[in-house]
Formats: C-alpha cells, structure tokens, sequence
C-alpha cells in the first residue's frame, strides 16, 4: 500500500537533477544487431529496457515475480478495470466530522472516481471537487492508495482502501489535516512503489512529472539488477557466460553483502532522514553501486531510555540488530546474514506457504533442535514448529492505521533486550547521528551540505539539534559559500533573525545559483511586503507561484499580497484560480463572495 508515511524520504529541492550515468560494471560498445535487440528506447533511457524485455529469456523468473508485491506495486487504471479491483468494494461515502467533508468513491463507465463535498444546513452542496483515479498504488496485502495527475503533477486521492477493515476510509495523514486532492507525491514517495518514475527536472516544485510520468509502472527487474541494455545487446551477440556471472548485468547475489543490502536499503530503510547527497537524486542510485553515493540515511541514536520502538519501513536496522545477523559477522563473507539470505525477491510466498517457506531459510543455519521452546509451546504455533510466528511477530502499525509490520529483530524471546550495539553507533566524526548506509568500516561523516540539510530537517523536530545545525552552517558559509542550499540557509536565518538587508543577499546568492525555488521568491516577498514595497511582493509571490502552482500556501499569499498592493480586480481572479484548485478552502470562499459584493 502507498502509505503517506513515505514522505519522510526527503528530497532535495534544491538539488539540480544530475545526469543518469549507467552502473560502473556496465561495458559500453553495441553492434547495429545489439540495438536492434534491445530497440531504440533502450538508448533514449540510459540502458534501461524495461521488465518485458527480460521476460523474453527469464520467462519463469519473471512470470513468479510479477506475482510477488513488488511486481505488482503499481497499475495503471485505464478504461477497463483491472481484475484485482473486482475483490474490493468499488463505492463507498465517508464522512470526516473533523473538517465536516464527505467523501465518495463511485465507478462510472469503465473508470474509478473520487469525490469531496461538502453540504450547508439544509444539505445543499455547497462543492463538489471529483477527479479520475489514475493508478492504484500498493498490492492489497495491507490495502490500496489511489493517485490523480493534474496539468502534469500527480497527487494522492483522499480514500485508501484497507484490507484489515475491508473498508475504504480516509488516506493516511488526512485524520489529521483536510488536503483534498492537494497532497503532491514527491519522487522520494513513488521512487519505491513504481519501476521508473520520471519526475520533472528543475522544476522547482515537487510532484511535477514528464510524459509518460513513468516509464515502467510497476518496481521491476532493473530495479535490483540495474540497467539492462548492455546484458540485452550482449546475449544478441551470442555471448555466454556462467549462469549469473554475467558482468554487463547485476546479480545481487554475486554481490558483496553490504552492497546488495544497499539495494534493498534504498526503499526498505526510512531513518529519521534521507538526504540526497549534493547533486544527487533518486535516479542517480544503480544496484551494484554504494548507497550512500546517492543517498545519507540517518538516525537519531537511541539510548537505553529510549530504545528503537517502531520498525516501520526499518527492515536493515532491525535486521543488523538481530543476534542471528550479529553471530553471521563471525563467518566467512559468503555465509553472512543479509536480506537476501532469507527473501528471494523473485518469489513471494502466500500466507499459508510462509511459514514452511520462512521455516526452511532458518534451518541453514539452524537445526530443529536449536530451539529451545518447550515441545508443547511449539506444538502450539500455527502451524506447528512455526519459526518466525515465535521470533518475527507481527506487531500493529504504529505509524499506519489498519496495518501490521512484521519485526525484523530476530529475536530469541518477545522481551529480548536490545543488544549493547544498538547505542554504540556513532562514530567520533559523528556522534549525534548514525550513518546507516555508510559503507563497512567507514568513519568519514557526510559532505557538510548534506550534514546541513540533515540537521535542518531533524531540528524541527528535536531543538537538540539546533547547534549541529547552526555550526554546520557556519563552517559551509566559509567552506561552500558558492552553494545554493548554504545561501538558501544563511538567508533564512538572516530572516528570521530580522535582518531583512542581509537575507535578501544570501537569498539572492541562491537564486542566481539555483533559480527554481519557489520558497526563496516566498521568502524574497516577504521581506518586500515587511518592507513595504506592495507591487515588488506580488511579482515576487507570482514567481513562487509559477514555479510550485499546487502550493496552497503560495497562492493564499498572493491574494494576500495583491490586496496589500490594491490590485484588486487581480485578487479576485487570483481567488478564482485558488479556489478552482483548493474549493474545499471555507476561508477563500467567503472572502471571493466579499469582494464580488464589492
């Protein structure tokens, strides 16, 4: 399922897109006949070919993956209904008494429809906001969550489905906040549940795509054995080699383990916060390649106090601090526990066959009379001798309503206390946050711009992290003064600490460097409004607006700030186009209704 808690893999705004180079251990050269083989869009997608170019050799393979979840992550709602969707109720109405809104899925002509609306006092709709639901996110195991695209930007639809209530209710996140059909799915949310999205470069806005917004739907074959052109062009050519010793492809199990871990780190493995390394982006991570070339995963440490409680998308870190992971660190590289050791990502066993499947990888290391459980307890488990049902329970959904996690703490007893290791983490270098894709051995912390961003992001949560911030800033001011994201910052604080001369500086340092950000032409509108200078805060706001068009918060300012300037015949134009975006907005509603009295 497309969960919002997905946001926290953050994304870099200011980043400029970086070109898709393909993995170190890809060969170049390709004959006419090669090309042929792999087809023209192979060479238009940096090496990418897609699944189905796959199955054509591995047809078994595939055939097994496109069953699993990640095979089929993701689908496309056209004008037939997939099969799946039968299984599920396809109307439904829910009420939010929170922000008094009602909510409606209903299928019309082959389509699936969302609604919010809203009725007065004697049940007039006082608006109706319905869009097509474009694809379905998710593989029905938890539930479903449905996307809208609109003028190029796709957004998340209000209801989920969700399988443990059988029932579609409100999207995660939306219990808490109205965001009608206004919450933009940044790249960091679909990177993991689509095979190849295609989002906008330099658009300065996130939830903007190209066209076709992804070139495969659902997460596939390149998604862990990376681009496939040069395996593609080389079978063309008749070459042979030993199964999986191909090196114009990757094969994870030939990896080191921390490198096919990194594979499936890349979407298994939340943190506290996942910062782009500089001039990075999701598109610049290739299976075989350390994460952390792409990415800084990091967590806050835990202490003793506050030991790790939720395990929601922290499979690797869980995992490494399992007795079973920490005993394999003791044997030769080949028989050391790693993600694979236990899941084969090309088969997915069902619920039933789980437990003898699971039950098998345990015992190539275990043997039956390992466990030490009384004859009876055993006896008890369903079913009988059920290995992860005892040491990998499931445990309710913390983060998401409606789901369950299982643990991937390996642990001997439910009670089993965290090992010694789990807060001996950090390093001297960093000793206030882990660096969990830091490569084995590594000392070195992140670049200073991604520290910046990191303790940025973790601030707002923890004012502990205020001084890392602050300091980290101070160094980058001398060290990368020509860097968008340290200009961006300096002036932020320069705002909020009321010196608007010198924010305006900075902000404008950042601009000339990076001129597709929308939340400096905010900033810079700002400080013009305080300033009193009306008609330079409206185009300033205009130019934020035109950059990030689905940003509510921007296009309430420049109503705001074409009154402020007395351009009202443009105010009240400005809150038609709001409120053609926003109409579930009461606020804007009630002051077009003034100013068409006026």
């Amino acid at each position: 399922m497309f969960y919002a808690a997905c946001a926290s893999a953050q994304t870099n705004p200011h980043a400029q897109a970086a070109p898709d180079h393909v993995s170190d251990h890809v060969s170049g050269g390709a004959s006419t006949q090669a090309h042929s083989r792999a087809g023209p869009a192979a060479r238009e997608k940096n090496g990418y070919v897609g699944s189905a170019a796959c199955s054509r050799c591995h047809a078994e393979i595939y055939d097994h993956f496109v069953r699993t979840s990640m095979g089929r992550s993701m689908v496309a709602l056209s004008s037939t209904l997939p099969e799946f969707l039968r299984s599920i109720p396809l109307s439904a109405s829910v009420y939010d008494q929170k922000s008094n809104r009602h909510f409606e899925v209903h299928p019309e002509n082959g389509k699936l429809y969302q609604s919010e609306y809203q009725l007065d006092a004697v049940g007039h709709e006082v608006f109706r906001n319905t869009h097509a639901l474009e694809w379905m996110v998710g593989t029905d195991a938890n539930g479903l969550s449905a996307l809208i695209q609109h003028d190029g930007y796709i957004f998340e639809a209000p209801l989920s489905y969700f399988r443990q209530t059988g029932r579609w209710e409100l999207s995660p996140g939306y219990e808490r906040e109205n965001l009608g059909f206004n919450r933009a799915i940044p790249p960091g949310c679909i990177f993991c549940h689509s095979g190849r999205p295609n989002p906008a470069p330099g658009s300065g806005s996130l939830g903007k795509y190209q066209s076709p917004a992804f070139t495969q739907l659902s997460v596939g074959c390149e998604n862990c054995h990376g681009p496939g052109s040069a395996h593609v062009q080389a079978m063309g050519l008749g070459e042979s080699y030993a199964k999986g010793k191909d090196p114009n492809i990757v094969n994870p199990q030939q990896l080191a383990g921390h490198l096919s871990d990194d594979i499936c780190m890349s979407c298994h493995q939340t943190g506290d916060t996942r910062v782009f390394q500089p001039d990075k982006t999701y598109l610049d991570f290739r299976p075989g390649q350390p994460l952390d070339r792409v990415m800084a995963i990091l967590m806050v440490p835990p202490t003793r106090d506050n030991p790790p409680r939720e395990d929601h998308v922290e499979h690797y870190y869980s995992m490494i601090l399992s007795k079973c992971y920490r005993a394999s660190l003791r044997q030769p590289a080949e028989k050391q526990m790693r993600c694979i050791s236990c899941h084969d990502p090309h088969t997915e066993p069902t619920s039933e066959e789980a437990p003898a499947f699971f039950n098998g990888k345990c015992m190539n290391c275990h043997t039956m009379q390992s466990c030490k459980a009384p004859a009876q307890a055993r006896a008890n488990t369903a079913p009988v001798d059920n290995c992860i049902g005892c040491h990998m329970q499931k445990r309710t959904g913390i983060v998401i309503s409606h789901t369950s996690n299982t643990n991937h703490r390996i642990v001997a007893r439910p009670d089993e206390p965290f090992p010694d290791a789990a807060f001996e983490m950090t390093t001297t270098a960093l000793p206030d946050l882990i660096y969990l894709d830091a490569a084995p051995g590594e000392t070195t912390p992140p670049p200073g711009v991604t520290l910046l961003q990191a303790y940025s992001q973790l601030k707002e949560e923890s004012p502990d992290f205020l001084p890392s911030y602050l300091k980290t800033l101070r160094d980058l001011e001398t060290r990368e003064p020509d860097n968008a994201i340290v200009q961006a910052a300096l002036g932020h604080k320069a705002l909020a600490d009321g010196q608007l001369d010198e924010a305006v500086v900075h902000l404008q340092a950042s601009l000339r460097i990076d001129p597709a950000q929308s939340a400096i032409y905010a900033d810079l509108s700002n400080i013009a409004d305080q300033k009193g200078n009306a008609a330079e805060a409206v185009t300033l706001q205009q130019k934020a607006v035109t950059l990030d068009p689905f940003n509510a918060l921007l296009q309430k300012t420049l109503v705001l700030r074409l009154i402020s300037a007395k351009q009202y015949d443009l105010a009240e134009t400005a809150m038609e186009k709001y409120l053609q975006n926003f109409p579930e907005d009461d606020f804007m509603r009630k002051m077009l209704a003034i100013a068409r009295q006026n």
